[in-house]
């Protein structure tokens, strides 16, 4: 960025305080800051379906339904199918605790699960190659009639949809606070240099090319900006930072933060807002010096 190289002197053309300064400065910040949340928001549902999809992937479930005399027989029959086919690393019958531990979260952890007639649930865990779930159907429909294979494949679809979505999403919602930042320093410029036009007069009338009074403009506002877009780093993080870490219990709720290297994501916002400045106050510069005569 040229712009910001040259006569510091020439600041003296814009003014140093007044409401393009503080609109500057207000609109960086405040760009940067929303800019901090659509990012962290992005990531933190992408591992949060990632995760889901990625522990969905690897595990099926049975669920077997019979009446009681015959549920022993059949949950037997069922582990001896899953034993003996290809690509199925484990398989276990829930026990009665689990099953009454998936249902606390509706009917309370009292819930008399021996006494209801309740579905046998089968845990099924793959191997790295996965098995043929259209074939493993068919033997399970001749031999335990009563069994339901579910291989989470429509739970995995959506998540991956959803996942891929919101990452659009975030990153159509940060090019769009950049946009919102653009327009906001191009009002502010065209109006500092609409109350300079005199003051860019005279320094035409002693020799002041246009490139140098374009350039004290780019200056100004492009450091402005970066200064207004480091406070709404800054302030950003620090909301991500007292935000409730992951919780089992808080789900989606809990763990919005950045992780890892990702907090590092933040750092490229600043500059990111002075390469907006800089091109929306050079435009918006030679576009005014050209109407001045």
């Amino acid at each position: 960025m040229t712009g910001l190289r040259g006569d510091a002197q020439a600041d003296r053309v814009v003014p140093p305080t007044g409401h393009t300064a503080t609109l500057t400065l207000f609109s960086a910040a405040v760009m940067t800051f929303l800019a901090v949340f659509a990012l962290a928001l992005s990531l933190a549902t992408g591992r949060l379906a990632d995760r889901w999809s990625s522990e969905l992937a690897r595990t099926s479930t049975l669920r077997i339904s019979a009446p009681a005399e015959q549920m022993e027989a059949q949950t037997r029959a069922a582990l001896r199918v899953l034993e003996t086919t290809q690509g199925v690393a484990s398989a276990r019958a829930l026990s009665v605790e689990e099953q009454r531990a998936l249902l606390a979260p509706w009917f309370g952890p009292d819930v008399p699960v021996e006494n209801l007639p309740i579905p046998q649930l089968v845990e099924i865990v793959e191997d790295g190659t996965g098995y043929d779930a259209a074939g493993l159907r068919l033997r399970l429909q001749a031999e335990v009639p009563g069994a339901v294979l579910d291989d989470h494949t429509r739970w995995r679809r959506p998540l991956v949809t959803a996942a891929s979505r919101l990452r659009l999403l975030g990153l159509v919602s940060i090019l769009l606070i950049g946009t919102a930042m653009a327009a906001m320093i191009t009002l502010a410029a065209q109006a500092s240099l609409a109350a300079n036009t005199q003051v860019i007069a005279v320094l035409r009338l002693v020799g002041a090319r246009d490139s140098y009074i374009t350039r004290a403009f780019v200056r100004r506002f492009t450091l402005r900006a970066l200064s207004g877009a480091a406070v709404g780093m800054v302030l950003g993080v620090l909301a991500i930072l007292i935000l409730p870490p992951a919780q089992e219990e808080g789900g989606f709720l809990t763990g919005l933060g950045f992780q890892g290297w990702h907090w590092l994501w933040p750092l490229i916002l600043p500059p990111l807002a002075g390469m907006v400045a800089f091109w929306a106050t050079r435009t918006a510069a030679r576009r005014r010096l050209a109407e001045i005569p």
